[in-house]
């Protein structure tokens, strides 16, 4: 099977990009693993499809598969490449478009310098719905990784997050700490690590060991969780920039009730065919 793909990236956040609104495509995970495959396939993190709605008032529906082959629910990065995607394929002309996602509705929107604003929806923080197995609902929870205890928030951005405060970035962890988290048993759905050092209420850095794909240059959603954590922890206000290994995101977030905003690049790096087969 022949099979045209755009790669994406945002703030090295990289994709494999599919459109099938018009046919469908017959992916497996061994050809999700091989299409990100950076030595025999094309190479990414995440791969992206995107196809028709299944639902009345909504404009595409936006499937993700990380490297490892599995399907997940939300990815934000991938989400301001997917509107930049479908505007410059011509498959709408819309600047805002509403996207059905396995976690529910995202709207991203393309803005005149560019860049592409996402409404992420509510950040979900009751532990059932992460889901993170505790008998709390407290913003701050300990985490035992053997004969370690870290603290966590755990947030779902339509994905699970487990986010930590370090000291220094560039010293956390993330390889160690993050696979550990990952595959925590109180995590039943495992879950992203995240790593973020406050520099001040608007500014963080941040890492995050990707749920089936290992760290990654930049996290949407992680980036988007990490400020709700330290909002909630009240070490953040409200814009904050969240500084990656890729580049830097703009979060925005009133409080428990609205909804997540980020705003990034998305760039599209070449477009090519690949046989499956």
């Amino acid at each position: 099977m022949r099979l045209r793909f755009t790669k994406m990236h945002g703030l090295g956040n990289d994709f494999v990009v599919l459109d099938a609104t018009r046919a469908p495509i017959d992916l497996t995970p061994e050809r999700v693993r091989f299409l990100a495959d950076r030595h025999f396939g094309v190479g990414c993190d995440q791969l992206l499809v995107v196809e028709a709605p299944t639902q009345p008032g909504v404009d595409f529906r936006y499937r993700i598969f990380n490297a490892d082959g599995g399907e997940v629910e939300q990815c934000g990065n991938g989400a301001r490449c997917f509107v930049r995607f479908v505007h410059d394929r011509g498959l709408t002309d819309k600047t805002h478009i509403r996207v059905e996602t396995q976690s529910g509705l995202i709207e991203p929107r393309l803005e005149a310098d560019g860049q592409v604003t996402v409404d992420m929806g509510e950040p979900r923080l009751d532990p059932d719905d992460v889901p993170f197995d505790s008998d709390s609902d407290a913003v701050v929870q300990p985490l035992s990784l053997g004969d370690v205890r870290v603290l966590i928030t755990a947030v779902s951005m339509g994905n699970p997050h487990a986010v930590q405060v370090v000291a220094d970035v560039d010293a956390a962890l993330v390889t160690t700490q993050g696979p550990s988290i990952e595959t925590h048993a109180r995590f039943p759905a495992r879950v992203n690590a995240g790593f973020m050092q406050v520099v001040d209420e608007h500014h963080i850095r941040l890492r995050v060991w990707e749920r089936g794909a290992g760290e990654t240059l930049a996290c949407g959603t992680g980036a988007c969780a990490a400020v709700v954590a330290g909002i909630l922890r009240e070490l953040l206000v409200s814009p904050v920039q969240v500084e990656t290994r890729g580049g830097a995101l703009s979060i925005a977030w009133d409080g428990p009730g609205t909804p997540v905003l980020m705003t990034g690049p998305a760039v599209t790096v070449f477009e090519a065919e690949i046989e499956l087969d």
